[in-house]
């Protein structure tokens, strides 16, 4: 364990520094000190103080370090008193204390495996080789999910998501950023993309419930062994980019479910151009007012009903009609004709493709 490499650095560190000093978790358990402790109330209120601070930092008496690599504190090094001797103190054992858990999650540690599994860090034969000193198992499938938060830095999505979660042998929470999150769920068996949809939609809901922070939540295929893995993991990020174009108004969105969407995001940015201009040749989509655009819309929704497209719209069949009449004349395109249809809803999906601009992944 963790704690007794930092028992490890008190104990040494204790004979140069004099002062009660100790090091403790982000649930304010103290994992190592050198004298009396303090309470897990006064723990708790060090955590929070420290959060999104990697400086040093004063609180009731005592000078407190953060131990971590992400955007919450994941350690913390408390000295008594706020003096020179403390401040000194404090920046020693947390310095020593970061080599000894980097050293220690990058040997032992099973999140961190899978965070270099996801990122692409590991050769094929490295990767095999370390699930088995791990004890991973290389064989079993998972499920990944992509979940981005609308507000940034909120440590209580990460909380909820780990106490849904709490298997830290089977699943894994891993923080990319102060607004983006994977979990890797592991899998009894491979389940069908309606199956994931509804793991998304339980994480969603308790997400809604307990934090009131708006997410999205990207599905990947299941990874039927480690080596997939990474697909998955990007198949999650492509659903939550493209998503963002094209479902807007959806907050799960499955790589499986995509749709002609997936495959206009594949597309390279001069071949989407050249497109439009030889479907648009009379005249650019922009010429569309906002109301032809939702004419059009409308009539797609409708399956190219005039008739039932007009009483949606509360206008006469005539006047429709006579707004198609419009679109042909500025694009070239019959939209009552179904295979110019088609052309000219792939293109709307290109030009909003095109207008977004999003990273590529």
């Amino acid at each position: 364990m963790i704690s007794k490499a930092f028992q490890n650095i008190v104990a040494q560190m204790a004979e140069t520094f004099p002062k009660k000093f100790g090091i403790a978790d982000a649930q304010g358990l103290v994992l190592a000190s050198n004298g009396s402790e303090p309470s897990v109330e006064l723990i708790d209120d060090m955590v929070y103080s420290v959060t999104n601070n990697d400086k040093i930092f004063f609180k009731n008496g005592y000078t407190i370090k953060a131990i971590t690599n992400k955007p919450y504190p994941e350690y913390i090094v408390y000295v008594e008193g706020t003096d020179d001797i403390a401040r000194y103190c404090c920046s020693a054992v947390a310095v020593a204390a970061s080599n000894v858990r980097y050293y220690y999650d990058e040997k032992y540690d099973k999140t961190s495996f899978m965070q270099n599994i996801i990122f692409d860090n590991l050769l094929p034969f490295d990767l095999h080789q370390k699930a088995k000193e791990l004890h991973v198992d290389i064989n079993v499938p998972r499920a990944v999910f992509y979940i981005e938060t609308q507000k940034k830095e909120d440590k209580g999505v990460f909380e909820v998501i780990n106490n849904m979660f709490p298997d830290r042998e089977r699943d894994f929470v891993i923080n990319i950023d102060s607004s983006n999150i994977v979990l890797i769920k592991e899998l009894r068996e491979v389940l069908s993309s309606r199956e994931l949809e509804e793991m998304a939609q339980s994480i969603l809901s308790t997400l809604s419930s307990e934090t009131l922070v708006k997410v999205l939540i990207g599905v990947g295929s299941v990874a039927e062994n480690i080596d997939q893995l990474n697909t998955a993991y990007k198949e999650s990020q492509i659903a939550i980019e493209v998503g963002k174009v094209f479902d807007e108004e959806k907050y799960i969105l499955n790589y499986d479910s995509l749709g002609i969407g997936r495959l206009i995001y594949q597309l390279p940015i001069r071949l989407c151009e050249l497109f439009l201009d030889e479907v648009f040749k009379k005249g650019d989509i922009t010429s569309l007012d906002d109301e032809t655009i939702l004419t059009i819309n409308k009539f797609f929704e409708n399956d190219l009903n005039v008739s039932e497209t007009s009483r949606q719209l509360f206008v006469h069949r005539n006047t429709l009609v006579y707004r198609l009449e419009k679109i042909y004349k500025l694009t070239g395109l019959d939209l009552r004709k179904f295979d110019q249809a088609i052309v000219f809803k792939v293109a709307m999906m290109v030009h909003k493709y095109l207008v977004s601009n999003p990273m590529k992944i």
